[in-house]
């Protein structure tokens, strides 16, 4: 059995994979970089060796320097996690010809899953179906463009060597191919160093289906049931859950065995995800879903397979990398109950979910859910890296009893003052579609405008947050109230009369303070003159005293500022040009994804700071609008 193994990788993964590393016995040894040099990974592992500068690609990227560091330290073994180079086939070899323990699959198994055109092609071969579409060589976009009027439109381009929904654009017609295909292959070529793509025939009624696989060095292969994954904004999963609703057992059967065919065909060892769409436009049914690609290591969603089973996959990884075969046979697997995980992210949903790096000053998480995270109160969630907060997942005996468990901690967990999904995430789990199990992956697009607003503050709510400072006031606490009609407003054979100015991120407000606390969702005191008060998931942050203006212009000026450090892709304007509200700008890449900042209103292009290639601060201005008369 490995005795110490190193974790080549950061965040909420590795603090998972510590855990059970630390349950088992086994000495853990973290890596970092200069902006994790405090993180909670580091600081929850036995050892821990810094390997280079923030960026990825000069640290978590750098195989040769955590390859040394495990040798260094006595590690036996390195995990990988997911993401970074998880599946990098020539790094798992070069582990192994370092006389170190990969926990992953074959490298071989790696090369043969990793890039979709060829994975497809193997898949046919081991008669598991496929998605309509072109898995040629020729990468010419004049062809690509044919190809794609051949299938039919929309089609979906994706990255040959993509995942995490990086490199994929949806494509409605002929005259967005050339936009598309080039936004998708910078996008790629940025994440991946892989510039090539394939097309596939979008499915009008998509669900994400995926089936979690484990294989040991002794020729086993089992599945533990599927996950469904169809939340999802730009490709990137928003909400999973296991089991799939409606799902029968016939389909599930059908569904399981081939992603045991498929583990099979590549002679899978370790923990694997073979990842289907399904046409659900009349339910789920086995003639009506295929294989999309196999991802070989272990999935961020992982938690609710795990919540359903009763298993802890990265125990099982451990035991199999040791050469132990799998501690379960297929038919001592079952399914039990439901589990919901949501994403927790620092971003903003009603500024196009514009990542918010940066300090956590108040964190307070519902313990009723189980969360992974690797963010503490007083942390930074970093710009170079995912701005992931945590996962929280919530385990029922019912789908419904589920659902409103992680509603509930949604509604009485509290991160900030940074805007955050909170609200976002309690929204979807209130859709009266996804209540019925009635999911597509282009549910959120549909639904936006009410799943991503900017939520203000409730009358209910808002008298909740005065009652409370005005408790505090009789309580003996010394913040600087300013009450109108007096703290007490007594007179005589009158009921009091008590009113409170509150000040937040949407202005002030005033409202009575005088009356019992109704309010349902989370009301919590963070110090003398805040406080915080949750509804339907969002969370608004008040206090007594007005925040300081700080004169900066703003996108309601007409300046485009950066929202973080990155790296300008694409300009589409120019100086002079006359722009329309909501047309894109700018096209920022930072944090792995790109972002497209857009006009605030009708105007002209007055300055452009912004040249493609060009790297560019936190708040740096790349546009000035004026506004049309």
């Amino acid at each position: 059995m490995i005795q110490s193994l190193l974790i080549a990788n950061r965040g909420e993964i590795a603090c998972r994979i510590i855990r059970t590393c630390h349950a088992m016995g086994v000495r853990t040894v973290a890596v970092y970089s200069d902006a994790d040099a405090k993180a909670l990974h580091v600081r929850q592992a036995d050892e821990a060796v810094h390997i280079g500068p923030s960026p990825a690609r000069e640290s978590y990227l750098q195989g040769e320097k955590i390859i040394a560091a495990a040798k260094d330290t006595g590690a036996q073994a390195i995990h990988p996690g997911y993401g970074f180079l998880s599946e990098n086939a020539d790094f798992a070899q070069s582990v192994i010809d370092a006389g170190l323990i990969w926990v992953g699959p074959k490298p071989d198994s790696i090369r043969a899953m990793g890039l979709k055109d060829a994975a497809k092609a193997r898949m046919i071969a081991a008669g598991v179906p496929v998605t309509p579409g072109y898995l040629g060589e020729e990468q010419n976009p004049g062809t690509l463009a044919g190809e794609a009027g051949k299938i039919g439109y929309p089609v979906l381009i994706k990255a040959v060597a993509g995942g995490g929904g990086k490199g994929m654009r949806r494509v409605e017609s002929a005259a967005d191919f050339a936009d598309a295909l080039a936004s998708c292959k910078r996008e790629a070529a940025s994440s991946f160093g892989d510039d090539r793509v394939l097309i596939e025939k979008y499915i009008l009624s998509p669900r994400h289906i995926e089936v979690q696989v484990f294989g040991d060095s002794h020729g086993n292969v089992v599945h533990l049931f599927e996950r469904d994954c169809s939340l999802q904004r730009r490709h990137q999963k928003v909400i999973e859950e296991a089991p799939a609703p409606g799902m029968s057992e016939a389909t599930r059967e059908a569904i399981c065995a081939a992603a045991v065919r498929a583990a099979q065909a590549v002679d899978y060892v370790g923990a694997g995800t073979i990842e289907f769409i399904a046409d659900a436009s009349e339910g789920l049914r086995a003639d009506r879903i295929w294989f999309m690609e196999m991802n070989t290591r272990l999935q961020v969603e992982h938690p609710v397979t795990e919540e359903i089973t009763g298993v802890d996959l990265v125990e099982w990884q451990l035991r199999v990398a040791s050469g132990e075969p799998l501690p379960k046979r297929q038919d001592e697997l079952a399914i039990q109950g439901w589990a919901i995980e949501a994403r927790l992210y620092s971003e903003d949903p009603a500024k196009g979910f514009l990542p918010n790096p940066g300090r956590i000053d108040h964190l307070l998480f519902d313990h009723r859910a189980r969360v992974e995270s690797a963010v503490e109160e007083g942390d930074a969630v970093s710009s170079y890296y995912d701005p992931m907060i945590a996962k929280v997942i919530a385990h029922g005996t019912s789908r419904d009893e589920a659902r409103k468990a992680l509603m509930r901690w949604l509604d009485n967990s509290y991160v900030g003052p940074a805007a955050s999904n909170k609200g976002f995430l309690y929204e979807c789990l209130d859709l009266p579609a996804f209540a019925e199990g009635r999911l597509d992956t282009g549910m959120i697009e549909r639904h936006l405008d009410k799943l991503a607003h900017d939520t203000p503050l409730s009358e209910r709510a808002a008298t909740s947050a005065g009652r409370r400072f005005r408790r505090n006031q009789l309580n003996g606490s010394q913040g600087d109230v300013a009450l109108i009609d007096g703290l007490f407003g007594f007179r005589l054979n009158r009921r009091a009369q008590t009113k409170i100015t509150l000040y937040g991120d949407r202005g002030a407000i005033t409202v009575p303070a005088d009356s019992t606390d109704t309010h349902s969702g989370l009301c919590s005191d963070m110090e003398q003159d805040t406080v915080i008060v949750t509804e339907r998931g969002h969370s608004h942050f008040l206090s007594i005293r007005p925040a300081a203006k700080t004169g900066a212009s703003t996108a309601a000026d007409g300046a485009i500022l950066s929202p973080m450090p990155g790296r300008v892709t694409a300009v589409a304007v120019a100086a002079g040009d006359i722009v329309t509200k909501g047309q894109r700008l700018v096209t920022l890449e930072a944090m792995k994804m790109e972002h497209s900042l857009t006009a605030p209103f009708d105007g002209t292009v007055a300055e452009l700071s912004a040249t493609p290639g060009a790297q560019v601060s936190d708040g740096a201005l790349l546009v000035k609008i004026d506004r049309a008369p």
